[in-house]
């Protein structure tokens, strides 16, 4: 069921068409759109880490377009590769982190919003983000498609961007505090329910028996396998 970024992104798609068919006939590599759209979010958290927040908000506006517009041309030039989704993915924790790492220096420095609840709230949030994206591909590497959860990464470029470019620390910060603990909890909700995803669907495997398998031995010492390796043959049936 499509959700309300999935229309989001197509209306965006449609607004910036232009740009990206500019790009994509000037073959334009989509991991240097990666790199700079990344490099855009860090300046970003820089940004948040000196209080400009509604400056960063704006920032971060401009690097969804980079979050767009890189797949985008990588399916039109044929050059979606698989290098490319493993970077991709790659600099999207380090533009997370940037981003919650320059709202934990905001509140433990700026002398007037200077928050050591927040500072804790933004930590938590840090290790929430990276666990959401953790247990996706931790999924996957299983054989398990685990894209579920209460809030993923384009609900999270959203709420850090679009909020701060409009208010600022508008009511003395509190709308800012408001979407940080919301992403906060949210991220770690999403991380418990993909979790729980990954339980469900290998509940079943995980009753069957493990069946190992011993080598054989072997008449010669010299050609037995697990000394060979240098790690006993049950060891390498299970691994």
């Amino acid at each position: 069921m499509p959700t309300p970024t999935d229309y989001l992104k197509k209306g965006a798609l449609r607004v910036i068409e232009p740009a990206i068919s500019l790009l994509a006939r000037n073959n334009v590599s989509p991991n240097t759109i990666t790199t700079v759209g990344t490099l855009l979010t860090v300046a970003a958290g820089v940004v948040y880490a000196t209080g400009h927040i509604m400056t960063a908000g704006w920032i971060m506006a401009v690097t969804a377009f980079f979050d767009v517009v890189d797949g985008e041309v990588a399916r039109r030039t044929g050059r979606s590769t698989v290098f490319g989704a493993f970077y991709d993915s790659s600099l999207d924790r380090v533009a997370d982190g940037a981003l919650m790492a320059g709202l934990t220096v905001f509140y433990a420095t700026n002398p007037i919003h200077h928050n050591l609840y927040m500072m804790v709230v933004c930590l938590c949030g840090i290790i929430g983000t990276f666990l959401v994206s953790y247990t996706r591909a931790r999924a996957e590497s299983l054989g398990i498609d685990a894209k579920v959860g209460v809030m993923q990464r384009p609900e999270r470029i959203v709420l850090l961007s679009a909020p701060q470019a409009l208010f600022g620390l508008f009511w003395n910060g509190w709308v800012l505090i408001g979407i940080i603990v919301l992403l906060t909890v949210t991220a770690w909700i999403t991380a418990v329910q993909r979790i729980a995803f990954v339980h469900r669907n290998t509940r079943h495997a995980d009753n069957k028996p493990i069946r190992i398998i011993n080598d054989p031995v072997s008449p010669t010492p010299t050609t037995n396998p697990s000394k060979t390796t240098g790690m006993p043959a049950s060891r390498r049936a299970q691994s």
